[in-house]
Order: structure tokens, then C-alpha cells, then sequence
């Protein structure tokens, strides 16, 4: 009789235990967020970005620049900079506004655009002139190299990206050079610089670099 009341104890014991074992079984393994988290986000972060530019690059170089207003937000505006030294004095900043009615104009007026490196005489020219000398003066929508955040060209001037757009992120169009006789000193560099606002990249700063004295 007392053997019959304690079989039931046994075997409940038994399948407790058996199904603990199971569960420990079906545990997920926990993976660091610093490489299941972390690595989609950059790769996400990465191809937008990347979409961006091609997006921007194709207006550029088919001249469709007032359409380049639905990139910029406007509380920011758009900053040009001729060359990799970035000047917040005057690099020329254009509001969405103003460049609709700019890219618009049959007649565009000639603005101040910052210095001529070497000379240090004023960059005064339209907006299309501009574009074609400091913006797309090679092929950037075919480039030798294109990343995100890494910096590709680089001569003897100062490259201050980093610390002016300490908050935002980049890509960068690079040729390393077309002539050979030159040893890449006609190397050329476009740099579109992001801002996240609200959730959404805003364009804000156009950074065209190249070998300068």
C-alpha cells in the first residue's frame, strides 16, 4: 500500500524535471547588441544614404538643381564648399527657397561663393557655373570609390569635415586621379554631407575637394 501512494510522487517528479530539461532546451541564445543590433542599423543607416546621393548625383548631372530644394531642410539651408577646407565664414549657405528661384532664373545672378584657393580672390559666379566647376566638374555619379563616412581623397589643405558637421554623416565620391603623367595630383573628391532631423536625412553641406597649392 505505501509503495502505491509514493509511485505517484516518483513519476511526477520525474516529468518536473523532464520538462525543466526541455525548456532549458528552447532558451534563444542571447546575442551582444553591439553585433546583432548595432551592425543592421549601420548597414540600414548605410544604404539610405547611399540612395541619397545617387538620387542627388542624377539631378546634378542632368542640371534638374532646383529639384535638389526637396533635400534641404530649411532651417539649415545648404552650404557649398569649394574645396575640403570647409569655411563657415564664406562658404555660401542657400536656402531651399532660394535655390528653386536660383536653378529657375533665365538670368542667375553671380554670388559670392567663398575664396579662390591660392589667390584668395572671391568665387564669384551663377549658380550654374558653380555647379559645373565645384560640384560636378568629373563624372561623381560613376566614381572609382564610393563609402560612407570614410574619407578617400586628401592633398595638403585641411580637411575640417568632422568638426564642423561633428553630428552628421557623409559620402564620399572619389577618382583618384585620370592622368598618369600627373601622379594623381588631379585626383577629385565630392563629399554630401547628411543631417538627421526628425528622423529623416536632410542635405546639408556640398564639400568638393581637390588638389589645391
Amino acid at each position: 500500500m505505501k509503495l502505491l501512494l509514493v509511485i505517484p510522487f516518483v513519476l511526477l517528479f520525474f516529468f518536473s524535471c523532464k520538462n525543466k530539461s526541455a525548456d532549458k532546451e528552447k532558451t534563444p541564445e542571447v546575442v551582444a547588441p553591439d553585433t546583432a543590433i548595432a551592425a543592421p542599423n549601420t548597414a540600414y543607416r548605410d544604404s539610405q544614404l547611399l540612395k541619397l546621393t545617387g538620387e542627388i548625383l542624377t539631378l546634378i548631372k542632368n542640371k534638374e538643381n532646383r529639384y535638389l530644394a526637396a533635400f534641404i531642410h530649411p532651417a539649415t539651408g545648404l552650404r557649398f564648399s569649394p574645396y575640403g577646407y570647409i569655411d563657415t565664414t564664406s562658404d555660401l549657405v542657400i536656402s531651399p527657397d532660394k535655390l528653386i528661384a536660383e536653378a529657375g532664373s533665365k538670368k542667375q545672378a553671380r554670388m559670392e561663393w567663398g575664396e579662390m584657393d591660392g589667390s584668395g580672390d572671391p568665387i564669384k559666379l551663377t549658380l550654374n557655373e558653380y555647379m559645373k566647376r565645384f560640384v560636378y566638374d568629373v563624372d561623381f555619379i560613376a566614381p572609382d570609390s564610393l563609402k560612407v563616412n570614410q574619407f578617400l581623397g586628401g592633398g595638403n589643405s585641411m580637411n575640417n569635415l568632422s568638426m564642423v558637421y561633428d553630428s552628421c554623416d557623409f559620402t564620399e565620391s572619389h577618382f583618384p586621379g585620370f592622368n598618369k603623367e600627373l601622379g594623381g595630383m588631379d585626383w577629385r573628391s565630392l563629399r554630401l554631407v547628411f543631417k538627421m532631423i526628425d528622423g529623416k536625412y536632410y542635405l546639408v553641406g556640398i564639400v568638393h575637394d581637390e588638389w589645391t597649392i
